[in-house]
């Protein structure tokens, strides 16, 4: 009786983490915020203070130089997540195309915690939160408060 109302709830609020970090990302529409380019170069991809086990694709750390194609290949990286962290989001809350869309944040939150924060404490800070979320969503489906239910995209099982 109440799992519909706890997936809806579930998919809004992991939806908006996603979301208001993807706005972030963006000047107006379809303008890029190239300050992010800055942030995936010298906070994700070449860190100051390198962490254990992050990966690290800058050819001199210390002066944060990248290959042109790396570098190339890394603001490519912070379109699209700029671009999942808006749609995919979308796509949750409307419960359209649910598992796809929660199957692309699942990718970025692992990425995010293996490439650039692999630590425990950013796992067990709010990582962990997000995916035991996403998990659920998997696991149940969207709920009886979704387009996937509507256009009998999903089973009438929740």
């Amino acid at each position: 009786m109440l799992e519909p109302f706890a997936l809806l709830i579930a998919r809004l609020a992991v939806a908006r983490v996603f979301f208001m970090s993807g706005l972030t990302k963006w000047n107006g529409f379809l303008s890029f915020n190239p300050d992010k380019y800055d942030l995936f170069l010298f906070e994700f991809f070449c860190p100051e203070d390198k962490r254990a086990g992050a990966l690290v694709l800058c050819t001199d750390q210390a002066a944060g130089t990248y290959a042109p194609t790396t570098q190339w290949i890394v603001e490519r990286f912070a379109n699209m997540a700029g671009i999942m962290e808006i749609l995919l989001p979308i796509l949750l809350v409307l419960g359209l195309t649910s598992r796809l869309a929660v199957a692309g944040l699942l990718t970025m939150t692992l990425v995010i915690e293996r490439l650039v924060f692999p630590d425990a404490d950013s796992w067990w800070g709010s990582h962990v939160w997000w995916a035991a979320i996403l998990f659920v969503i998997v696991a149940r489906g969207p709920g009886r408060f979704s387009l996937d239910r509507l256009f009998k995209l999903e089973s009438s099982r929740t």
